[in-house]
């Protein structure tokens, strides 16, 4: 597919990452505004609740876009999804002949404020990534026993919390919780000493299921999908661990990009898992690419320094898809919501500067990752911003997601003291 051309300039140029090709899904405001729908274009953002207020964008005889979230019109399902998309390309393209109309309901990115574009009902976040999980497991268990047992023949994750997933932009406080290192007779309580950033996309589930489904038509489910940074507490996570798993390490913060970039926009670049060392069970083998390429990078920012891009790596180095994910998880009948969200898992390549945490980066801290400027990292410092950014790239034109950034705020004094 090549570029498709709108009336507004500025989303014409191959570099732009949002193009008419893209026009992904968010929810922004305007000084002393509510925040509202809006989709991007160019370096405009269109304001569709205005103009489905206005009578301009109707596509439903309920309205869909008037509550501040993208979940009524996931729940009114993929047909309407269509219907709007084809009613933005329409108003948008260069051919189109409301221009003039529409005008009035753009307003520039760089003036907006961004918020959560979707209410999210439900975080599962997966283990899904080889690379990530044989560097991890040979840090810990050696190389021959990296992988656990079931790992190629099964997504594995576990149920995060809803409650902590935030917005672009938002800062991330350093978390308090239980430690205790390998020499220490007793845990103690103190704040995280090794705080760590996972390189991830997320998928929006835009259906409900109520029992199993396939893996093609957990795709179907999919209604876009955002990048993802899974904030993790290394030290935490190593005392807690043990035998059930991440628990208070993973529940600080999710910080997932502000814009949902949907499953039109990303068609043209899906990827194809890699091969297999064992055969899937039936139910997860895949009936046509399910992986997206999407080149992605992680720049780290000492407060007052230098942007350094410490990592840079692609979506389609996932061991398991989304739509295996989703399917996976409808096996035992749990329903899936609209608004369920799904990390993929760290997103790690095979060499070094590909690896999607500074747990790898650094190798578990032995090695230090050298920033702009002579500073170096093991782990993440109090005043750091971390963004992550995607993009797919196509015949003269780009599709993007928006930055996902965090900054690291110091932890607070003793959360306990009275």
């Amino acid at each position: 597919m090549t570029l498709m051309r709108s009336w507004i300039d500025s989303a014409n140029t191959p570099d732009c990452p949002f193009p008419l090709n893209n026009l992904p899904y968010g929810v922004f405001s305007t000084p002393g505004a509510q925040p509202r729908c809006g989709v991007a274009i160019g370096d405009q953002v269109l304001d569709v609740a205005g103009m489905e207020k206005a009578g301009l964008l109707r596509i439903s005889d309920t309205a869909l876009l008037q509550s501040g979230v993208w979940n009524p019109l996931m729940e009114a399902g993929p047909a309407m999804w269509e219907k709007l998309r084809s009613a933005l390309l329409g108003h948008l393209s260069d051919a189109s002949s409301t221009q003039d109309q529409v005008a009035q309901y753009l307003h520039p990115l760089s003036g907006v404020t961004m918020h959560m574009p979707f209410r999210v009902s439900e975080y599962t976040d997966f283990y899904a990534g080889k690379n990530h999980a044989f560097n991890v497991g040979t840090m810990f268990r050696g190389p021959e026993n990296a992988l656990p047992p079931n790992w190629l023949h099964i997504p594995i994750g576990y149920n995060g919390r809803a409650s902590s997933v935030v917005v672009s932009g938002t800062g991330v406080r350093r978390p308090w919780g239980q430690l205790k290192g390998p020499q220490d007779d007793a845990p103690r309580f103190a704040p995280c000493a090794r705080f760590d950033l996972e390189l991830e996309m997320g998928a929006i589930v835009g259906k409900p299921s109520s029992g199993p489904v396939t893996v093609a038509e957990a795709d179907d489910m999919i209604f876009g999908y955002v990048l993802l940074n899974d904030w993790s507490a290394r030290d935490i996570q190593a005392w807690e661990y043990q035998p059930l798993g991440p628990f208070q390490a993973k529940a600080t913060a999710t910080t997932i990009s502000p814009w949902i970039v949907t499953k039109p926009a990303l068609a043209p670049f899906r990827a194809s898992t890699p091969p297999r060392e064992k055969p899937l069970l039936p139910y997860l083998e895949e009936p046509r690419p399910m992986l997206y390429d999407i080149d992605l990078s992680v720049e780290l920012t000492p407060e007052g320094g230098q942007a350094t891009e410490i990592a840079r790596t692609n979506y389609k180095e996932m061991y398991y898809s989304s739509a295996q994910q989703l399917a996976h998880h409808t096996t035992s009948g749990c329903p899936m919501r609209v608004g369920d969200l799904l990390g993929s898992g760290t997103i790690s390549g095979e060499t070094k500067e590909s690896r999607g945490s500074l747990l790898e980066l650094s190798w578990g801290g032995k090695e230090p990752v050298a920033l702009e400027g002579g500073a170096t990292r093991n782990f993440l410092e109090d005043g750091d911003t971390l963004t992550l950014k995607g993009a797919c790239h196509g015949d003269g034109y780009t599709i993007g997601f928006g930055d996902c950034t965090g900054m690291v705020l110091p932890a607070l004094s003793d959360p306990f003291a009275r």
